[in-house]
C-alpha cells in the first residue's frame, strides 16, 4: 500500500512537470499576470499598513491631541479656567514616556503684571508655568531664538514675540512678574515665535508659576500627546478617564477626527484598488486557463481512458494553478514591497517601511486568485474518452 502511494505521488509530480513544459509560453503569460497583480497588491497593502504609522506621526507634529482639565469646566486647550487640577494627575500622565504611548505636559496659567528694565510701563500678560524643556512637545510650531543653547533652568523663562516687542525683551533680559502679593523674576533664555497664542505669553518653570499664583501643587491643564490610530487614541483616553475620576479627559476633535477621516479615505481607496487589481488579474488568468482547457482535451481523454478519475485529473490542474500562483505571488510580492518604498516617498515624502505581514498575505491572495481562475478547467469533466479518440471533442 505504501509503495502504491509513493508511486502515485511520483507519477503525480512527473505529470505536473510535464504540464509545465507542455506550453511554456502560455504558462509564462499567466505567471507574468499573477506576478504583476501580486506586485501591485503588495505595494498598495504595504502603503495601507504603513499609512497608519505615517498619519500618526504627521498628526503628532501638530501638537497635543488630548487634554486633562478640571471636571465640568467648559473650554479647551487655550482657555484658562479658575478651577485647577491636583498635581498628582501626573502620576497617571507622566511627563516622560516610560514605555507608554502618551506623554503629559502640565501647565498652570495665570494673568500677571509683567515689566522689564527696558520698559517703564508694566504690561498684563498670561504667564504659563510648565516644564520648559517640554515646550517643543506642547507647541511644535514654536521657533526659539537663539535656536541652540543649554537646557533652561528654573530661574529662566521664554517670552513670546509680541510681549517681547512690547517690553523690549531680548535673551538675557530680566522680567519681573507680580500677581497679588506675590512677585517673581526670571532671565529671558529665548524669544518664542509660533503665530498663535504663545506669542503673547511668558513661559516660566512650573514651580515659579505655582508660587506666583499662590497655588502650590496645582495645575490648570495637562496637554497629552497620545500616539496611535484614532481607535487606539480613543482607547487610551477612555483608560485615562477611568483612572482620573476627579478630572475630565478630552480629545482634541479636529486632530483625532481629522486623522480618522483621512486614514479611512486612504484605506478605502487602497482597498478598492487592491480588489480591482485582483479581479483583473483573475480575469486575465481565467482567459488563459480557458485556452489551456481547450488544448488539453486529448490529454484528459487519455487519462480517463486508462482509469484516471476526474477528481484526480482536476487535482492535477488545480495543483498546477496553485503552483503558478505561489511562484507569481512570491516574486510579485517581493517586487511590490520594494515598489511601495518609492511610492511612499512620492505620497508621504518618506519611504514606506516594509511590513512583513504584507508578504505572506499577498502570496496567499495570489494563490487563491490562481485557483479560482482555474474554474474553466471544470469543462474538462464533461469530456468523453471515446469522443476524443474519434476526433469529435
Amino acid at each position: 500500500m505504501a509503495d502504491r502511494r509513493a508511486n502515485n505521488r511520483a507519477m503525480f509530480w512527473r505529470i505536473i512537470r510535464r504540464l509545465f513544459g507542455a506550453n511554456p509560453g502560455r504558462l509564462f503569460v499567466m505567471l507574468v499576470a499573477l506576478g504583476a497583480g501580486a506586485a501591485v497588491t503588495a505595494a498598495l497593502l504595504n502603503l495601507q499598513v504603513d499609512a497608519k504609522r505615517r498619519l500618526t506621526t504627521d498628526f503628532l507634529a501638530f501638537g497635543p491631541n488630548a487634554v486633562i482639565v478640571p471636571r465640568d469646566i467648559p473650554g479647551g486647550m487655550h482657555d484658562f479656567p479658575t478651577e485647577t487640577l491636583d498635581e498628582s494627575v501626573l502620576s497617571v500622565a507622566p511627563s516622560k514616556p516610560q514605555g507608554r504611548h502618551f506623554i503629559g505636559i502640565p501647565f498652570l496659567y495665570l494673568v500677571s503684571s509683567v515689566s522689564s528694565e527696558a520698559s517703564s510701563n508694566p504690561d498684563q500678560a498670561i504667564v504659563a508655568g510648565t516644564y520648559l524643556n517640554l515646550i517643543p512637545w506642547a507647541e511644535p510650531s514654536v521657533k526659539v531664538l537663539p535656536e541652540s543653547g543649554p537646557l533652561p533652568s528654573s530661574s529662566q523663562c521664554f517670552a513670546g514675540t509680541h510681549i517681547a516687542d512690547n517690553l523690549h525683551l531680548h535673551p538675557g533680559s530680566i522680567v519681573r512678574m507680580a500677581s497679588g502679593n506675590q512677585a517673581e523674576k526670571c532671565e529671558v533664555a529665548g524669544i518664542l515665535s509660533s503665530g498663535g497664542p504663545a506669542d503673547s505669553q511668558i513661559f516660566v518653570a512650573l514651580d515659579v508659576a505655582q508660587r506666583l499664583a499662590s497655588l502650590p501643587g496645582r495645575l490648570s491643564v495637562v496637554k497629552l500627546r497620545v500616539a496611535g490610530t484614532p481607535e487606539e487614541i480613543q482607547n487610551q483616553i477612555t483608560a485615562l478617564a477611568k483612572q482620573l475620576p476627579q478630572a475630565e479627559v478630552r480629545p482634541i476633535r479636529q486632530f483625532t477626527e481629522g486623522e480618522a477621516r483621512i486614514y479611512n479615505r486612504i484605506s478605502g481607496l487602497l482597498t478598492a484598488t487592491v480588489g480591482i487589481v485582483l479581479v483583473l488579474t483573475g480575469l486575465c488568468v481565467m482567459a488563459a486557463m480557458t485556452n489551456v482547457a481547450m488544448e488539453r482535451r486529448n490529454d484528459v481523454g487519455l487519462m480517463k481512458a486508462i482509469g484516471g478519475s476526474m477528481r484526480r485529473v482536476l487535482r492535477l490542474f488545480l495543483a498546477e494553478a496553485a503552483l503558478l500562483g505561489l511562484a507569481g505571488g512570491m516574486i510579485g510580492a517581493a517586487a511590490g514591497i520594494f515598489l511601495s518604498i518609492g511610492l511612499g516617498k512620492a505620497v508621504f515624502g518618506v519611504a514606506a517601511r516594509p511590513r512583513l505581514i504584507v508578504y505572506p498575505l499577498t502570496v496567499a491572495m495570489t494563490v487563491i486568485v490562481a485557483i479560482i481562475s482555474a474554474y474553466p478547467l471544470r469543462r474538462l469533466a464533461s469530456i468523453r474518452p471515446a469522443s476524443v479518440f474519434r476526433g469529435e471533442a
